[in-house]
């Protein structure tokens, strides 16, 4: 299998895009304020915008549609048509094709977790003489983290693909002895067609 600038292409801008939404979901996170009820002794948190419940789901959906690319295509390492076995391509393209996996399943779940926790709005906080109550909010550097884990799994989902490029036979393998097997060839037919004949 040749290495292909268009997989190259779209595994590379689908991670950029998820990477640039991660960071956006984490600077567009939600802020609770505590302000009083008018017609209660009651405190409620209003919150700012949900963008990051958006910015999450959609960098959630395109690191997806990217890891279902690239394996997709390298079929997922297991079912393709073989690699070269001994070979050092192979090793890193087993090692690379772990990392990526590790990094993408951390990324989804910073993503979805980040995203469930944002949209999760307490509604109200308490009486006005209770103290240490607070408003549920996301905690600070989840989507970071993310977003580092987005990186880490484009650079790890190149290098995979490059390293299964160079170690896939295509589905051709080098045959041992194959000068020995065509030079006995004669001599078979030649026996067994004393063998047919009556």
């Amino acid at each position: 299998m040749a290495l292909s600038v268009i997989v190259l292409a779209v595994v590379t801008s689908l991670h950029l895009i998820a990477f640039v939404f991660a960071v956006g979901a984490e600077r567009r996170r939600s802020i609770a304020t505590v302000v009083p009820d008018e017609y209660d002794d009651r405190t409620y948190c209003v919150y700012t915008t949900d963008a990051s419940l958006v910015y999450g789901l959609t960098a959630f959906g395109l690191l997806l549609i990217s890891q279902a690319v690239v394996n997709g295509v390298t079929r997922c390492l297991c079912f393709g048509k073989g690699l070269v076995t001994g070979s050092s391509s192979t090793t890193c393209a087993i090692f690379f094709f772990v990392v990526s996996w590790i990094s993408f399943l951390g990324a989804e779940a910073c993503l979805l977790a980040g995203s469930a926790r944002n949209a999760y709005h307490t509604k109200y906080r308490g009486f006005f003489q209770e103290e240490d109550l607070s408003c549920a909010t996301l905690r600070k550097g989840v989507f970071a983290a993310a977003a580092a884990l987005t990186l880490l799994s484009l650079a790890a989902t190149i290098l995979y693909y490059w390293a299964h490029a160079r170690a896939d036979t295509g589905g051709w393998q080098k045959h041992q002895n194959e000068g020995i097997g065509l030079a006995t060839q004669p001599q078979q037919q030649q026996q067994t067609g004393e063998f047919q004949k009556p």
